[in-house]
């Protein structure tokens, strides 16, 4: 779908790659500024899978002929990603003033967690610190429980990344339009805020309290995740009447007269201890096997290896290639082919033919 779109990423940490990488899945051609004789991140492999379909050339951006070659790219590229703190790519030379002079319709994509000019700007943070600021974090977890979220996803990915790839797209569109870049600032702070307004409409109408465990969805004992009895999980979240009336058959008890009054808030602490009780009486599976199919809503809390080999993997959602797990890319496209995870170069790996391309052009 991006074929023809060239993107240039500056080596960085998480949000940003990710972003490159969701872009090189839909087709554009990315090519990624790794640090020359750069050591990998601790924690990550030496071929990371978020580097996926994209090239690589090494480069010293402190080395002025390498400069030269990154501006030679830059002449070439829709859009540029980098997610260092603001003002160092200024202070290399290579800001977006000096980008858009070279390529007046560069897109230049900028990722950090505070934004580039704010209180915070220049002090460090990580996802849960930019979501717990923002307000995305208050409702995590069920009421009494320490806030916490899935790893990285509501943040880095959420609030970040997918904007980021959001904000460049749009800025490209708008370029071959009116022939001018422009540059991208996106915060992880201002996208996981902005992904609350779906809650907050919720609160419009009266159905979310700012005291954790008295809304609409986080209170509930028909919106939370069960214990088993093998120590597995399963989640309930049959809000409408209908879903919830079949709910309440399947488990046995559509005639008890507690469980019949769903909206009782009063009532949603207590049932929410029966239904644990219930829940762990037997194993995730049991569960499973019980709601499977139905309107329900009720589904088991699978690990990535397990979702990989559940039903729903009949559509190729992940996929393993040399013992490495992918999720394939999203969303899907009508008559796209099936898809099988590209290569992850190495540091370096296109240096000889991305030089002799801009020799070309």
């Amino acid at each position: 779908m991006l074929n023809g779109i060239r993107i240039i990423e500056v080596e960085g940490l998480g949000p940003g790659p990710f972003a490159a990488m969701l872009l090189a899945d839909l087709g554009a051609d990315v090519i990624t500024v790794h640090r020359k004789g750069g050591a990998v991140t601790p924690g990550m492999p030496e071929k990371s899978l978020l580097d996926r379909g994209k090239r690589s050339i090494a480069l010293d951006l402190k080395d002025p002929s390498d400069i030269d070659t990154f501006k030679a790219l830059v002449a070439t590229a829709d859009g540029l990603i980098e997610g260092f703190r603001p003002g160092v790519m200024e202070k290399l030379g290579i800001g977006p003033e000096t980008c858009q002079q070279i390529n007046p319709k560069l897109v230049f994509g900028r990722m950090t967690g505070w934004g580039q000019d704010s209180p915070l700007s220049h002090t460090s943070g990580h996802d849960l610190n930019y979501i717990s600021l923002s307000g995305a974090l208050w409702y995590a977890s069920a009421p009494g429980d320490v806030p916490q979220t899935p790893a990285t996803l509501v943040g880095d990915i959420g609030g970040g990344s997918m904007y980021l790839a959001v904000g460049i797209l749009a800025g490209i569109l708008n370029a071959r339009d009116t022939g001018q870049g422009t540059v991208v600032d996106a915060a992880i702070y201002d996208g996981s805020a902005h992904m609350m307004n779906l809650l907050l409409s919720i609160r419009q109408a009266g159905n979310f309290h700012p005291t954790r465990g008295e809304s609409l969805l986080d209170g509930p004992h028909w919106s939370r995740t069960y214990r088993t009895a093998d120590a597995g999980f399963i989640t309930v979240q049959c809000l409408e009447p209908k879903f919830y009336a079949l709910f309440l058959d399947l488990m046995g008890l559509a005639d008890d007269p507690d469980f019949q009054r769903q909206f009782d808030k009063g009532l949603w602490p207590l049932l929410t201890e029966r239904l644990a009780e219930i829940f762990a009486s037997q194993p995730r599976d049991h569960w499973a096997a019980l709601f499977d199919g139905t309107d329900a809503c009720v589904a088991p809390v699978l690990t990535p290896d397990e979702a990989k080999g559940h039903k729903m993997n009949a559509r190729n959602t992940w996929v393993e290639a040399d013992g490495i797990l992918h999720a394939a890319p999203a969303p899907r496209f009508q008559g796209q082919p099936d898809w099988t995870p590209p290569e992850s170069p190495a540091r370096g790996q296109h240096d000889d033919a991305i030089r002799a391309e801009l020799k070309r052009s």
